[in-house]
């Protein structure tokens, strides 16, 4: 007995000293920091007052010391934050929902193809990860110029039949683009590993049955790939969620999310208290979001 809990031990300790460090203990510090006054040059007020007046004036003494709950009032006065939030939530639903519609078709594909074609299907779908994140989406911008090629179609189209020319980039299509484009092969992965261990003879069964294709698809296909469906959606809504990097580079003004306004706290206006007090609702709603997913993703026991 002492030998397996000393295993369990071994085994266990490395991932848990990972989270501790590297999630628990950030974690901490970002709930603290949200308790906490801004500093007068950015940062974070000191707690305590200092004890001099030399020591007020070397630190930027603003007069505000200890812990306050001004940045969550802050966030909860002004419904401009909810309307981000939401904002956020829909791009990554929608993000979500076109992954979901594209992979389904590819991942069925990939797992019905014959097993010596499987491994290079698999390649094409994860070989965009060998280049850059930021390469990748900088070549959206170029496709998405109002000098491509691209732009060029999609407008004459729109003038013929009578519609104004369109900006693609630095809009919500171009966001949401760079988001599916992004995380389509999280979609993909999840789907086609459930797909594959589907029991081929229950289609048989359900056609000896006189259920048609689109039946056996709804009745018998669908049910058991939920499983991967649930995974996937969780890969790509997540991240979509705190993404960052996308509509800075392909959004314009408008389509600010909820994590261009954090990066823009820590990093613009150097408010740390108020970026920590976003980062926390984010949390939050991840965490929501999770529960949600795993929920949904639990088996269900017939009664």
């Amino acid at each position: 007995m002492n030998k397996f809990r000393l295993t369990r031990w071994l085994i266990s300790l490395p991932p848990t000293l990972f989270l501790l460090i590297f999630f628990v203990v950030p974690s901490l510090i970002m709930i603290v920091t949200s308790f906490r006054y801004p500093g007068e040059y950015g940062g974070l007020a000191p707690l305590t007052a200092p004890e001099t007046p030399e020591a007020a004036a070397t630190q930027g003494d603003s007069g505000l010391y200890g812990l306050t709950l001004e940045a969550y009032r802050f966030f909860f006065s002004d419904i401009l934050y909810a309307e981000i939030f939401l904002k956020s939530f829909v791009v990554a639903a929608a993000s979500t929902l076109i992954c979901l519609i594209m992979a389904y078709p590819v991942a069925m594909l990939i797992a019905q193809s014959a097993k010596k074609y499987r491994n290079l299907m698999i390649l094409l779908v994860v070989l965009p990860f060998a280049s850059n994140f930021l390469i990748r989406i900088y070549a959206w911008m170029i496709i998405l110029g109002p000098e491509s090629a691209f732009s060029h179609l999609i407008n004459s189209i729109l003038q013929l039949f009578g519609f104004e020319p369109v900006m693609l980039l630095f809009s919500p299509f171009a966001v949401l683009v760079g988001t599916v484009y992004v995380h389509l092969p999280f979609m993909i992965l999840p789907l086609y590993t459930n797909l594959e261990k589907h029991d081929p003879v229950l289609l048989d069964a359900a056609q000896d049955l006189g259920a048609n294709r689109w039946q056996r698809f709804w009745l018998v296909t669908w049910p058991q790939s939920l499983p991967g469906v649930y995974s996937g959606a969780a890969l790509v809504f997540i991240p979509v969620l705190g993404m960052f990097a996308i509509p800075d580079i392909l959004g314009g003004t408008g389509d600010i999310l909820i994590g261009n306004l954090i990066k823009d706290q820590f990093l613009g206006t150097r408010d740390w208290p108020f970026g920590s007090t976003l980062s926390i609702m984010l949390m939050l709603a991840v965490l929501g979001v999770t529960g949600l997913f795993t929920l949904l993703a639990r088996p269900r026991t017939p009664k």
